[in-house]
């Protein structure tokens, strides 16, 4: 017995363990391993407790073929799939998890088998054997058996879609001992780097190394200033990115750590044109929802463009994960923690990261166990924005092209991942909606949005039996001329404190600061109001007439970000004056405020070429401000830190 020892997997040696010739016996339980040593080799091992550890993959338990009981119940990233891979590895098992497993596991071993089997050989026969010519090369072979390989993955499908995952698997071990035996297609080459899995509709979820793999190296040079200031990616291979930029000597806030180009569309290195929308600090867990926003920030971030999702270390500029799916462009990413029952009704919280775009479709991701476990079919057109309630951790609101902000309750998924979505509110915008952003003194009753048409304001209180609303109050801006407008594009909006929202629009080279409270009063009659915006004061900013390129806050260091169309990035530290539009009286600045700084887009090459014309589309910072992530219009992800 091992249990409770807090082991972790490099603590099982498999020169002491391999010494172990007649163990049959062995409890892991309640420990920290997160995988099991190809080599322990216990040959006669016949019972195996690994209950209460962090087990993410059961393919190595195969070096134990004489194993007839096996345990593993509470580790939170094993799934059905995991159940299925076991019996089908060990061919003694009768006991899994207490339950008596012999009949089922006959089952996967043939009936399972040999219904793939056939599905598999008939793939090749319909669509692959008038491929290969009577004679043919090692190249022409290695070709075909790479499409076989991905094709008959993708296209042989067999029992309920929960266990998508172990039919791939076994798809390909089919497909590969198939080539081997009957067409004698085995070949002594160096092996394959592991092809991307993909569904039906081309989903995939990738490792690390095969995530980190499809980074490309952007360099970039040194630019002529005063003195070179270079630093290069914390050593760590697997980014391969490399920042060499200098910086002015004075007020440097911030320098540039990682360039990543991880979004390539089909994984080429020559996309530079992957339009990158969105990214949202992963909240910590012990943190949860309703916490500290200050502290509650992690170093990784979700970012989104074309058709995937990708997760970054951003001290290591490392890609953690990545998520795919071909027929998709991905608009907006959000982060939720909901608090889930493992079994036993014991409760554990997981971060949960909801991603949309072009088809409408809202993705659920549980990160922690690489796996998509559903969507939500919300509209029929593009999602612009997607935004979690600060409160509520299921409510998820969908701002579409369809004119219309939707409620969701996204429910809280079972062990076995079934979850029950469901609509709770429609708002009617007159427009489409670009930005949403909840009023941070009453989260669960005002929405604000900024929209092709305008600002608005919804009530979106559920004690009200209206399920489909009207907006409750539209705000005016001046416009060029002077005159007060209600028409105009709202392309950036957000709060920067519980008062003070930050919103770009209606006046070119102008982002205005105004005051929610002082703007809309709650006592007002009816629908569908028209109010001025009380405004506080211009801050200084491109004069460009592009539009979204959207502005964010970082609420707890009084910061605004927006980049421009010249790939800069406009900072603007106001704490001097939050003290001053929050008293009574509220006066207005008068000039308007200029950048605190501006941080310049560096010289980047790739492939030899310098990148031009790079629009910034967003900035985000954590709540810390430690990093600011940078997302650019030519599928490039910046990173920088505050030094």
């Amino acid at each position: 017995s091992l249990s409770k020892l807090q082991l972790k997997t490099g603590d099982l040696d498999p020169r002491l363990f391999s010494r172990l010739r007649h163990l049959q016996k062995l409890d892991l339980s309640d420990n920290l391993l997160d995988k099991f040593p190809n080599s322990l080799t216990l040959p006669d091992l016949r019972v195996l407790n690994c209950n209460n550890n962090k087990l993410e993959d059961v393919t190595a338990l195969k070096q134990f073929p004489l194993l007839e009981e096996l345990t593993y119940e509470n580790n939170v990233y094993l799934t059905l799939n995991d159940d299925y891979k076991v019996m089908f590895l060990l061919q003694n098992l009768r006991l899994l998890n207490g339950k008596d497993i012999t009949k089922l596991a006959n089952h996967v071993r043939r009936v399972n088998s040999r219904k793939l089997t056939s599905k598999v050989t008939a793939h090749w026969e319909k669509f692959f054997r008038d491929q290969l010519p009577e004679k043919y090369t090692t190249e022409q072979v290695k070709s075909i058996k790479k499409k076989f390989l991905k094709s008959v993955q993708t296209n042989v499908v067999y029992g309920p879609s929960s266990l998508s995952e172990f039919t791939r698997w076994r798809v390909k071990m089919i497909a590969e001992e198939f080539l081997a035996c009957s067409l004698g297609l085995e070949l002594s080459t160096d092996p394959e780097p592991e092809e991307k899995m993909d569904e039906s509709e081309e989903e995939s979820t990738e490792s690390p190394r095969e995530a980190a793999e499809d980074v490309d190296q952007v360099t970039v040079m040194p630019s002529k200033r005063k003195r070179n200031h270079s630093k290069t990616s914390s050593g760590n291979k697997r980014s391969k990115s490399r920042a060499n930029a200098e910086e002015e000597t004075e007020d440097v806030s911030a320098e540039p750590l990682h360039f990543l180009q991880c979004h390539s569309k089909g994984n080429s290195r020559e996309d530079f044109k992957t339009q990158l929308w969105s990214c949202v600090f992963e909240p910590l867990l012990d943190c949860g929802a309703r916490k500290d926003p200050i502290v509650s920030s992690s170093r990784t971030v979700a970012t989104c463009g074309g058709e995937s999702v990708c997760l970054i270390d951003c001290e290591t500029g490392t890609v953690l994960k990545k998520y795919k799916v071909a027929t998709e462009e991905f608009f907006s990413v959000a982060w939720t923690t909901l608090t889930m029952v493992i079994s036993d009704s014991r409760k554990k919280s997981h971060n949960i990261l909801a991603a949309a775009g072009r088809r409408g479709i809202v993705k659920l991701i549980h990160v922690a166990a690489d796996f998509c476990y559903g969507e939500i079919k919300a509209h029929k057109k593009p999602i612009a924005t997607v935004c979690f309630s600060p409160t509520q951790e299921t409510h998820l609101f969908t701002a579409s092209y369809d004119k219309r902000i939707a409620l969701w309750d996204i429910g809280i998924p079972d062990c076995d991942y079934n979850f029950k979505a469901s609509q709770l509110l429609v708002l009617e915008a007159l427009s489409i909606p670009l930005r949403i952003a909840l009023v941070p003194t009453s989260p669960d009753q005002y929405l604000l949005a900024g929209c092709e048409g305008g600002c608005f304001a919804w009530n979106i209180k559920l004690d009200k039996e209206q399920k489909s609303r009207p907006f409750e109050a539209t705000f005016q801006f001046p416009d060029e001329d002077g005159s007060m407008t209600t028409s105009h594009r709202v392309d950036g909006l957000a709060f920067l404190n519980d008062d003070v929202v930050v919103s770009k629009s209606s006046k070119p080279g102008c982002i205005y600061l105004w005051s929610w409270s002082r703007s809309f009063d709650a006592k007002g009659k009816g629908y569908q109001r028209t109010v001025s915006a009380v405004i506080l004061a211009e801050l200084e900013w491109s004069t460009t007439d592009l539009s979204y390129l959207t502005l964010s806050t970082c609420p707890a260091k009084d910061y605004v970000f927006c980049g421009d169309e010249k790939g800069s990035v406009w900072l603007y530290h106001l704490s001097n004056y939050t003290t001053a539009w929050s008293s009574a009286k509220g006066k207005r600045s008068d000039r308007r405020i200029p950048p605190t700084q501006i941080l310049k887009w560096p010289e980047l090459r790739a492939n030899g070429e310098q990148l031009t014309e790079v629009l910034i589309n967003n900035v985000v910072a954590d709540p810390t401000f430690t990093y600011l992530v940078v997302l650019t219009s030519v599928n490039i992800t910046a990173i920088w830190k505050k030094s």
